[in-house]
This record gives C-alpha cells, structure tokens and sequence, in this order.
C-alpha cells in the first residue's frame, strides 16, 4: 500500500471530480467516516460541488442521535452503547438516504434530534434535487450496510485518536477498538485517508 501526501483542500478537490464523474443514479450519498474531523472534509466538499453545478446538502450523523433516555440507558459513559445504539440508524435511512435511493422523491430533513437540548429539531424537509450530492459526516458509519455511493473513511491510529480526543472523551475510545476490529473500515472503504496529523493527511494512492 502505497499513501500520497495531500492537502485537505486537495483531497476535497479530488474527491469532488470523482463524485461529478459518478453515474447511473438519480443522487449521490456520500458518507464521510471517521472519529475526528469528519466535518471540516465533509465542509470542503461543498463549494467544489457548487462549483462543478451539483446541488449539495450536508448532514451531519450527530443530529440524528437516539434521544438521552435510550443513548444513556446503560450510563453516560458506555462504549458498547456509543457504538451500536447512539445513532438513530433507522431515522437516518428513513429520513436521508432513502428519498435519496432510486424512485424517492429528493424530500430530506436535515436534522431529526438536537442532541444538546434532547428533543426534536423540528425542521421541515427541503428538497434535492435530482443531481444532487448528499455529504453524510459521523462516526461508526461503515458496516451497518447503509446506501452510500462513496464512501471515506478518516483513518486514525490509536494513540493519535488518544490525543486528538479530549479527556473527557477516552470512555469512548473502547468503542472505535470495537468499529477497527470488527468492521475494518480501512478495508471496506471506498477512499481511504491517514488523518493522524490534521495539517498533513495521505490517501491511499490505489492507482
């Protein structure tokens, strides 16, 4: 296996002419995975899909959490919990990607859950319209078998995850253990990144 140094901006860039040449399918959904800086690649993405004339929506994985009472059943502090039973899987498929899926109608809410205030957004549905590029960011996406067309996984070794994570937030770190041993998203991902210094990431260079 062979990494080639890039830039986040640069990495963007190729991604989006990857995404622009994607056929077949009315929409694209793009997952971007990974426990840190999901969201600053899935920002990048936006203006390079306006650029090449794709209609682009972002949604974020965190606004589509189960509400306190079911994420904390087992206690705040439960890795097992974090990695299976946080996210509202079925709102995100129901809500995101299947007006997305081949015969939807393009009808997506943004945001079901704000998991700060612990209850519903309240937000109306908006429209993408056929051409359209949805950019999904979160953590533990991979292996629950959602339809994305491409998938990116931000891949960070565990002490650089230890470090980035702050302190408050190594309970966790047993659950991304788990998502590495059991899913192997290095391997299942379409585009592979190494994200352990957050100013000089390398993609896999699968050439």
């Amino acid at each position: 296996m062979r990494y080639r140094p890039i830039s986040f901006e640069r990495l963007a860039e190729e991604l989006a002419e990857r995404i622009l040449a994607m056929q077949g399918t009315p929409w694209v959904r793009v997952a971007v995975d990974g426990a840190v800086r999901t969201g600053s690649l899935a920002g990048k993405l936006t203006d390079p899909m306006r650029v090449g004339g794709r209609p682009v929506l972002r949604v974020s994985t965190v606004d589509f959490l189960r509400p306190a009472s079911l994420r904390y059943e087992h206690g705040r502090r439960d890795p097992d919990a974090r990695y299976s039973d946080w996210l509202d899987e079925g709102a995100l498929r129901r809500e995101v990607l299947s007006p997305l899926a081949p015969g939807g109608n393009g009808m997506v809410l943004p945001a079901l859950w704000d998991a700060e205030r612990d209850r519903a957004t309240r937000l109306e549905r908006v429209v993408l319209p056929p051409g359209g590029v949805l950019i999904a960011d979160g953590e533990l996406l991979l292996g629950r078998g959602l339809p994305f067309e491409l998938t990116v996984h931000l891949s960070v070794s565990a002490g650089a995850l230890r470090r980035g994570l702050p302190e408050r937030e190594h309970w966790s770190l047993p659950a991304f253990e788990r998502y590495e041993e059991e899913v192997r998203p290095a391997e299942v991902a379409d585009v592979l990144v190494r994200a352990d210094d957050p100013h000089h990431p390398a993609v896999l260079d699968t050439a």
